[in-house]
């Protein structure tokens, strides 16, 4: 009866962490290919110049705004916009934002942040990747007070 005992016990914990294991590795590799993604946003970002060709402000579009400007995004986290006379500083980064154990890209935010001017500080918010290739980056903010969904879209220049 002792033995039997034991070794359903021997089983049980066997099981137990067979299970816990294979949970915490499939995490990690989540984990691992978010921080894989982020990288590769990163370093799509800042190859070159960009610029906005597509921006929608909760109930109507607003991309003619930022007609003209020039989005370089700063491996030091500066993004700067310029249309040649006015330019614009403000930062910018990528960053997981997980809330669970499982991740997906639409737990990567792009954060912008610019102060001024008005149009420009539109583009502030900790934006949702939705997609992303070495030439385009899509995002999406939908709004914690109301529920309203913004749209960015930055194509290489």
């Amino acid at each position: 009866m002792k033995k039997t005992f034991f070794y359903n016990c021997i089983l049980l914990l066997t099981a137990v962490l067979f299970i816990s294991t294979g949970c915490s590795t499939n995490d990690d590799d989540e984990l691992f290919n978010t921080a894989i993604e982020i990288a590769n946003i990163n370093d799509n970002a800042t190859s070159g110049t960009w610029i906005i060709t597509y921006y929608y402000d909760t109930d109507h579009e607003e991309t003619s705004n930022f007609n003209g400007y020039s989005f370089t995004f700063g491996s030091n986290g500066i993004l700067t916009a310029s249309n040649g006379v006015n330019t614009y500083t403000g930062s910018w980064s990528v960053t997981d934002d997980s809330s669970s154990s499982t991740s997906s890209s639409d737990d990567i935010d792009f954060n912008i942040l610019f102060s001024s001017p008005p149009d420009f500080e539109e583009l502030t918010e900790d934006w949702e990747v939705t997609s992303h290739t070495a030439t385009k980056i899509v995002l999406k903010d939908i709004s914690g007070g109301n529920g309203e969904t913004d749209f960015l879209t930055f194509e290489r220049n």
